[in-house]
Formats: C-alpha cells, structure tokens, sequence
C-alpha cells in the first residue's frame, strides 16, 4: 500500500480524520514528528531520514503541524520540508507556503504589495519607534493590534485602546509587529473563516468572539454563512498571493461593508467549521492532494522521484 506521512506532533481528531480520508482512498498514512527526522548527506541512504521509511520516502506530505523552537530548529524543520519537495515529494502546503503565512509581517508585506484590503501594519525593531507609531494612530482615533511576529492561536496579542495602554508594550523577542484594529460590522466582534483549497472557496463561516480576540481556540462560536462571491475572491487572491494549496482565510467586515484579510492560515483547524457545515474537509483535502499530485504522476520505488 502507499504510504503518506502526516507531520504532526499532536495527531489528535484533525488527524484521525486524515487517516481515514487516506484509507479511503486506499493509502496508508502515518505521523511523524519533524523532531525525528534528520538530513543525510552521506553516499549512501536516502537524503532524509523519516522514521518508518527506512528504503524510500513515503509518496506525500501532509503538513498539519510544524514544531516551536529556536530559530535554528524552526530553519531546520523547513530544511526537511524544501529538501523532500525538491527531491519530488509532494509536500503539501509546502516550506514556502508555510514559511510566507506563519511569518505576519511578511504576510502583510505580500498582500498590501498585491493590492490586497488588508489592515494597516508596521514591523519595527526599537521601541520608540512603536511607541511613536501607536502614540500617533490611537491620536488620530485608530486602536491598535500588538502581535507577535510568529504566533496562533490568539497567544500574546494585545489590544491598544487608549494612550496608558502604551506603558504595557512590548516586543515579540525584539520585534514589534502593530496592525491597525478594524471594527466590525453589527454587534459584537465577530470575522469570517473562509476555506480555500487549490484557488476555489470551498465553505465560511462566521467565529463570534466572546471578547474581541475571535479564535475558536479562545472560545469563539461557529456560524454558517453564505458566501458570497467578494467574500470567495478575496480569499482565493489571498490563498494565490501566498501560493497556497489550500487555506484559512480571515477575513473581517468593516462598518462599512469593506472586507479586509486579516491572516492567511496554512495550517488551518477545520474542527469548527464541520460543526456549523455538512463536509468533510479531510475528504476535500485528501482528494486534492492525491488527484493533483499523486494519481496524475508517477515515483519511483527507491527515492520517491517523479
């Protein structure tokens, strides 16, 4: 049977639901930690070593999770991932991909470059700088979203609403990454999570924040919604942008009905929009993977080249 290898180190339901998207199809997939794999740049042997694979490389990659770190760790991993994908192996999304989106000030750099709505966004390395910046916009009427450059889940995002906010602003190890706060439409704090894989919106949905921060992880509740057709190309130009197989794309919808992406996800959980959606994304994402890049092509037994 083909065997695939999931990159994870919490396989958890996300997982479990690849698995079975894979064994549907026939392919047998198995996790594997990055922090296990190695470069091998001896005669002899494959160039990268994954546990279980001792005399080839597995068929794909499924990336649904990059290991933390130091710099030199985190370099590594993505070492591991450009190396397999220029030795043939699809890696899906790939090093670059990831490399683009889990990066915010380059993900800003990449959609305004594009002409992409997207919030307002300084990186700044002195303090004073930042303090300058934010001192000026929350003048001028305009609150403030102090990120870290490198981040999920809502960890270290604070909201800058009045000039005695400033004393508590800090850096992210050095680094101050500021995006301007856009209220939303309606009551409340809400935006929107749309899935794209390979340029087409497959379902959105709405995440209503108990508070400000809108991530399901900080307990936000999951709606349905239509999607209408703005809402899918601002997301598919996203998802181009960042040359994504596939994506979360968040998006929020000013006051006055303007829509901007507020950050593309590489990674992206799908847990909550099943509960509001009758999919199965794994299914979609298998199926994406394995007809574009497998079933279409060829590798060879020893080295898993095309």
């Amino acid at each position: 049977m083909t065997r695939i290898v999931i990159f994870t180190d919490e396989p958890g339901w996300h997982g479990k639901q690849l698995c079975q998207a894979f064994a549907k199809r026939g392919f047998q997939s198995e996790y594997v930690s990055l922090t296990a794999c190695t470069i091998n740049l001896e005669s002899q042997g494959l160039p990268i070593r994954i546990p279980g694979f001792q005399s080839s490389l597995p068929a794909a990659i499924f990336v649904r999770g990059v290991p933390g770190g130091s710099l030199q760790e985190v370099i590594f991993y993505l070492d591991i991932l450009h190396i397999l994908k220029k030795l043939g192996i699809p890696v899906y999304n790939n090093g670059h991909a990831i490399e683009r989106s889990v990066d915010k000030g380059m993900t800003s750099f990449l959609l305004h470059n594009a002409s992409i709505n997207t919030p307002l966004s300084w990186v700044l390395r002195e303090r004073s700088d930042a303090l300058s910046v934010a001192e000026k916009e929350l003048q001028q009427g305009h609150q403030l979203i102090s990120k870290p450059l490198f981040g999920s889940q809502g960890e270290g995002v604070r909201r800058l609403e009045k000039i005695t906010d400033l004393f508590w602003l800090t850096s992210s190890q050095g680094i101050y990454y500021l995006q301007r706060f856009i209220e939303c439409e309606g009551q409340g704090y809400s935006d929107i999570r749309v899935f794209v894989v390979n340029n087409r919106a497959v379902h959105a949905m709405r995440r209503r924040g108990t508070s400000w921060l809108n991530n399901v992880a900080c307990g936000a509740k999951c709606e349905a919604i239509e999607m209408e057709e703005s809402l899918a190309q601002l997301a598919i130009q996203a998802t181009e942008t960042l040359k994504m197989d596939y994506a979360g794309v968040d998006i929020i919808e000013a006051a006055n009905g303007q829509l901007s992406v507020i950050e593309v996800n590489s990674i992206p959980a799908w847990k909550g929009l099943e509960s509001v959606c009758a999919i199965n994304m794994a299914e979609i994402l298998v199926n994406d993977l394995l007809d574009r890049y497998i079933q279409s092509g060829s590798f060879d037994k020893t080295l898993g080249l095309v």
